[in-house]
């Protein structure tokens, strides 16, 4: 019996920047050319000024936990072999939010307010930002 594959990404014409910055292990931002503001995730039009002059701005990739849970059984189609996984919601530096996951060391006691940075995962032919808890030095 063959187990399914986890989903990935079907990049479009405004994510396609997106994700070719993660397969060159680049994470970047949907910046707003005509009012400067910054979209997470991409999108077609500027949800500020609705302009379509959109681009991308690097991103240092660290922010803190806004939001987190914990899978711990009866994962979807795709994700049982990850068992179990935290999936939170990223409160970059820059201001703008995105869910991903928490991986690594630790990920399972994350909680909010931690501070993250990002990492890259291979799956596939993509390549995936997630999350790993910033250590105190």
């Amino acid at each position: 019996m063959n187990t399914p594959t986890r989903p990935l990404p079907h990049p479009s014409a405004w994510s396609d920047g997106y994700w070719n910055a993660a397969r060159e292990r680049r994470f970047v931002v949907q910046e707003c050319h005509e009012c400067s503001r910054l979209n997470m995730y991409p999108k077609l039009f500027c949800p500020h000024c609705l302009s379509d002059r959109l681009g991308w701005r690097d991103s240092e990739g660290k922010g803190e936990i806004y939001a987190v849970t914990a899978q711990l059984a009866g994962p979807p189609t795709g994700f049982a072999d990850r068992l179990p996984y935290v999936i939170a919601i990223i409160r970059l530096n820059e201001g703008v939010q995105l869910m991903s996951n928490i991986v690594g060391e630790g990920a399972i006691d994350a909680k909010i307010g931690d501070r993250v940075t990002v990492d890259f995962e291979e799956a596939g032919d993509a390549v995936l930002p997630v999350f790993r808890l910033e250590t105190m030095a």
